[in-house]
């Protein structure tokens, strides 16, 4: 049986969203709408029954009380409630226009207001539902009205009646509340696209991510065999360098293959047990300037010599999982060797904020275009020559990075050279123990 929260259909993904900013609107439409009647009734002096159009602006008020107070309900049944939000309104308007001139009244425009919404939130059917009501209400204030002298008399008049500026002032509100409205619901629906657009980019990488896992694990399982056949053999060579031929040389070079083909087991087992994901390792306590030694360590002494450590705080510790990234720098300083055409030092540093380990990798290569930067740690991607690449590393670097809530950055000018930071979060530090 699955659990979990219920799923949202698409089609009431509007309507969720526009909820709170219809609560919103519509205590601004009650404090607005009062000051209007009470302005037209005492600031114009005109005859107004004033309790009475006031009345349906409290059960407006009513309703958006009662709506905060029913909690989750709202956005279980959001094409409903926003539905009978609507007719509501448009039952209140009417009573209002009644009350105030009918259908001479100018403010009868903002029965638009809710039609126009509901066609942007809302079915089709709620669509039809308001322009019926709307229509029939409309319709009503023809028979069922109170006139006012002032709404009669416009034609008559020189200039500018105060129906004329009636029609004004509810052109340019409905104009603004229509405006404002869809402005939030579309940025609403942006971001929302948004983070669906990077919720799919980090499904696929996952995707990705566990494809590798089981490539590599069939892949040390695979390599296992022929591997064990070739220590065996190296073994053999070196018994018979050792004791018949008394072959320095060949002895030398037995013990190598059988050095490498051991090297090749640690990494096929560490492969077949963490796969791409290195989080099982238990954060230790290091120095930096031990850390970036023994991975400096892995290479060879030809590629050590144009490695140089700059660390202005030699006694800077983290707490992290050592092996992981010491692995991960290994394939950052591997990739700034291999850019490092010109035999230039590569500069490995590092600096300590609050709560954040930078790791710094700077080559002095041929540097990166930005179409080659827009794809660095795309899985399979490489810019190295076949044989020498499969374009994993940077990604697995990145992996890794996300994992432990960091990230890798890139800055790099074509024919200047390549800096990339590994930043990473202190496991030990205030702000992360704080946070969690």
């Amino acid at each position: 049986m699955v659990t979990g929260e219920p799923r949202i259909d698409s089609a009431d993904l509007a309507p969720n969203l526009a909820l709170p900013w219809v609560s919103r609107l519509r205590y601004g439409m009650v404090a607005g709408e009062a000051i209007l009647i009470l302005g037209m009734a005492y600031g114009f002096r005109l005859n107004l029954p004033v309790f009475g159009t006031l009345a349906p602006l409290v059960v407006v008020l009513a309703s958006n009380i009662l709506l905060g107070r029913l909690g989750a309900l709202p956005a279980r049944f959001p094409q409903q409630t926003l539905g009978a939000i609507f007719c509501l309104d448009t039952l209140c308007l009417t009573v209002m226009l009644g009350l105030t001139g009918g259908p001479n009244n100018p403010f009868s425009l903002l029965y638009l207001v809710q039609i126009a919404l509901s066609a942007i939130v809302l079915r089709k059917f709620w669509t039809w539902v308001l322009g019926a009501l709307s229509t029939a209400c409309f319709g009503l204030l023809f028979f069922f009205h109170i006139p006012l002298a002032v709404f009669q008399t416009h034609h008559m008049e020189e200039g500018l009646s105060p129906h004329l500026i009636g029609m004004w002032i509810a052109f340019v509100i409905a104009a603004a509340l229509i405006t404002f409205f869809t402005g939030k619901i579309a940025d609403a629906l942006r971001r929302r696209e948004q983070e669906v657009l990077e919720l799919q980019d980090q499904v696929a990488r996952h995707e990705r991510l566990a494809s590798m896992v089981t490539l590599a694990a069939g892949a040390a399982h695979e390599l296992g065999t022929p591997l064990g056949t070739i220590a065996v053999v190296a073994r053999e060579l070196e018994r018979y360098a050792s004791n018949v031929s008394k072959d320095n040389a060949t002895l030398e070079d037995a013990r190598l293959i059988r050095s490498e083909v051991d090297r090749c087991r640690v990494i096929l087992e560490r492969m077949s047990a963490q796969g791409a994901q290195p989080m099982g390792e238990t954060p230790e306590r290091v120095q930096v300037l031990n850390l970036l030694t023994m991975v400096c360590g892995q290479f060879t002494e030809s590629q050590r010599a144009f490695l140089r450590i700059d660390l202005t705080d030699e006694t800077l510790e983290a707490v992290l999982p050592v092996q992981a990234t010491a692995q991960s720098l290994a394939a950052l300083i591997q990739n700034a060797l291999d850019a490092n055409v010109e035999q230039h030092p590569v500069h490995i540093g590092a600096t300590e904020t609050a709560s954040t380990l930078r790791i710094s990798v700077q080559d002095r290569g041929h540097g990166m275009s930005e179409g080659v930067l827009r794809r660095i740690a795309e899985p399979f991607f490489t810019t190295k020559e076949p044989g020498k690449g499969m374009g994993l590393g940077t990604f697995l670097v990145r992996t890794f990075a996300q994992n432990l809530g960091g990230r890798v950055s890139f800055d790099s000018t074509p024919g200047a050279g390549t800096t990339v930071t590994l930043e990473l979060p202190l496991i030990g530090s205030p702000q992360s123990a704080h946070a969690d």
